[in-house]
């Protein structure tokens, strides 16, 4: 199982120490209470799926909730069935930071690291 998160009927999304203290820093600036991150699979991408993520306050019925340390991660049953036992990471570099997804479903990921095949 991924570091962080939660295991929901056997299925799980990690949320890295990085991770949840960026989440929770950045849900933190914004001026709603009750706001999570939100990522959520679609089809498209280089490579067949893309990963999306949005600050939201509003939970749909099918929403599995994972947190760690003040971070909130909201993923839909589809997108978690696509993403069961991934693990979200943030990464800083000198070339920049962003958000980064470790996938083990993934067979393939594009070089933008935001689209993948499975």
């Amino acid at each position: 199982m991924p570091e962080g998160g939660n295991v929901i009927e056997g299925r799980s999304v990690g949320i890295s120490e990085s991770a949840s203290r960026r989440v929770a820093y950045l849900i933190a600036q914004e001026p709603v209470p009750g706001t999570f991150l939100r990522i959520a699979v679609s089809g498209g991408g280089c490579s067949g799926f893309q990963y999306g993520f949005t600050f939201e306050t509003e939970r749909q019925n099918d929403d599995h909730v994972f947190e760690r340390d003040g971070a909130v991660l909201v993923v839909d049953e589809t997108s978690l069935d696509l993403m069961n036992g991934a693990e979200l990471d943030f990464i800083e570099e000198m070339a920049g930071s962003s958000f980064q997804i470790r996938n083990p479903n993934a067979t393939s990921s594009c070089g933008c690291g935001s689209s993948f095949a499975v």
